[in-house]
């Protein structure tokens, strides 16, 4: 089961949205007050947070940095407040997502699964790897593992999977892909691209490693959350 930190003050607003994410498969950690919630997300697993801005201790916008200066984790704001200029400092304090009040909890629901189903892709305490699920790689030492097991891969194979990981989330073109790892000097097409994310999907067991290479027709590539 996924779990949801909600830091809400309102109990009928609260309730509301335990019932009906209980319905959905969502266990509910639910705390009134903006440092009650940081300490929860300390000391629990979470998978998203839902952040209301008006508490009664601290702004919310305050508990965002917070959050963020700890995890990357999704982290949704709900709130009454409507104003432009309120959304916008949620989103440069960190939100992922913003939701005025009241809302329908389909779109809540909608919202939330948007945001979960986004790889995690994140430095270790050290900034040696970028670690995506059980994926992870590091460019200083020129490796890559899945579930701590090495995954042999070439230079170029390596700077084309570097690269995806960096925008994991974001679609890539195939020329973005080029430039970046074949650069200006390559006369060939951009079809040796295709050829190269063929074998990393041969090298690598993504099923282990908890993403996929979506192909976006048309577009390019990107990586994502196992579907």
């Amino acid at each position: 089961m996924r779990t949801v930190l909600l830091i809400e003050d309102d109990p009928r607003i609260a309730r509301m949205v335990m019932i009906e994410l209980g319905r959905h498969d969502w266990g509910v950690l639910w705390e009134k007050t903006g440092y009650g919630g940081v300490k929860t997300m300390e000391s629990s697993l979470v998978d998203i947070v839902l952040l209301d801005l008006m508490l009664p201790d601290v702004d919310g916008i305050d508990v965002c940095h917070l959050i963020r200066q700890k995890t990357d984790i999704p982290l949704l704001v709900l709130t009454a407040r409507d104003a432009v200029s309120d959304r916008v400092k949620g989103l440069d304090a960190g939100a992922d997502d913003y939701l005025i009040k009241p809302f329908a909890m389909s779109e809540l629901l909608a919202r939330m699964r948007a945001l979960t189903r986004r790889p995690r892709i994140r430095p270790d305490a050290n900034n040696d790897w970028i670690v995506g699920e059980n994926l992870k790689i590091s460019a200083r030492r020129h490796e890559v593992r899945v579930l701590d097991e090495p995954v042999e891969l070439t230079k170029r194979e390596f700077a084309v999977l570097e690269y995806l990981m960096q925008n994991a989330g974001s679609v890539v073109t195939r020329d973005m892909i080029l430039e970046r790892v074949w650069g200006w000097g390559y006369s060939g097409t951009n079809a040796v691209v295709d050829v190269y994310i063929g074998y990393l999907r041969h090298k690598i067991d993504w099923t282990q490693a908890r993403l996929s290479i979506a192909t976006i027709r048309g577009v390019g590539y990107l990586i994502r959350d196992a579907q």
